[in-house]
């Protein structure tokens, strides 16, 4: 992997899941960068459980000096995704990188997961990535340097993760990334993941996962934005197969690593090599941090299950079923 940075202007961003959160910072990141973005996701109505709709994330990437076009997309449906990627083209002309993070939520194991909301996780988190990198193909190829990037963790085969139905979904969104990585080698398509290290402000924290409590201990999407768009940045010949973490990448490039192997590390696995590249570097990562006087809160699959989670009585499988109480789509 070289890491000397190729340029982003011009370059069309599918993102499949904008209207807020993760999806949106990748957005307002990659528009400061001069690409131009198409946000899809369901909302065109504002919510009082969320913020935001696609129209008002199109509306703040142009406030940024970037293009944007806004497209109401259920992931789930295969005549929507193909009408959205036709649109893009018809627009921009093609399809440069690609982003799918719009996902369901729920952390409730097998009792008490209800097979609807089986299939809704499997159908956004698994088979909407699955779609749209199906369909966004041919134009990737006509690409000088494309990516795709998963929001999907890396594979901790820890069992206790598995006890969770959420965890299936994600890993096989994981699992594209390893298989299309090797497929889409000889096609010079980067395929990677990206994943936090730590709870982030999102409305899957703010609804789901102990609200106000669990943000004061998150750190902003930003830091998520700020990865991606390092990753977008490197050649796509040589940066593919991935796992990244948000922190270890932002640490790098800020600490000017050019060690492509570097990137990759595990925030757990190798914290001291990276703490020492933070010290050697002085590298702060705390205005990243909602609130910096607070502990930061590991994400899942970085780790082991946790047992408590600020806000929520447990975190284990179907004693945390409170905390979910209302599993649904994060658009």
């Amino acid at each position: 992997m070289d890491t000397n940075e190729t340029s982003l202007k011009g370059k069309v961003a599918f993102i499949n899941g904008a209207s807020r959160g993760i999806g949106l910072a990748i957005a307002l990141e990659l528009a400061k960068h001069g690409c131009k973005i198409v946000i899809t996701g369901k909302t065109v109505e504002e919510r009082a459980e969320v913020s935001g709709t696609i129209f008002t994330a199109a509306a703040e990437v142009i406030a940024a000096g970037g293009e944007s076009l806004a497209l109401q997309v259920d992931v789930r449906d295969e005549a929507q995704v193909k009408a959205a990627i036709a649109k893009t083209v018809e627009t921009f002309g093609g399809i440069d990188i690609v982003i799918n993070n719009a996902g369901v939520l729920s952390l409730t194991g097998i009792e008490s997961t209800e097979m609807k909301l089986f299939d809704l996780m499997h159908a956004v988190n698994t088979r909407g990535p699955f779609m749209v990198i199906k369909y966004a193909l041919p134009y990737l190829r006509k690409s000088s340097n494309p990516h795709i990037l998963n929001i999907s963790p890396p594979l901790n085969l820890d069992p206790e993760w598995f006890q969770f139905t959420y965890t299936l979904t994600k890993y096989a969104m994981s699992m594209l990334t390893m298989g299309f990585a090797d497929e889409f080698r000889q096609d010079g398509i980067a395929v990677n993941s990206l994943w936090p290290e730590t709870t982030v402000d999102t409305a899957a924290v703010r609804n789901k996962l102990g609200g106000a409590t669990t943000v004061a201990h998150s750190r902003k999407p930003e830091i998520v934005a700020k990865a991606a768009q390092w990753i977008f940045s490197q050649p796509a010949r040589s940066t593919s197969g991935n796992f990244y973490t948000d922190s270890v990448v932002v640490t790098m490039q800020a600490a000017g690593i050019s060690d492509p192997a570097m990137y990759a590390l595990h925030p757990l696995n190798d914290m001291a090599t990276i703490k020492a590249v933070q010290v050697a570097g002085k590298v702060d990562l705390s205005s990243y941090a909602m609130d910096p006087s607070r502990p930061l809160i590991t994400d899942f699959f970085i780790g082991k299950v946790p047992k408590v989670i600020p806000g929520v009585s447990k975190a284990k499988p179907e004693a945390n079923t409170a905390a979910v109480a209302k599993p649904g789509e994060i658009p």
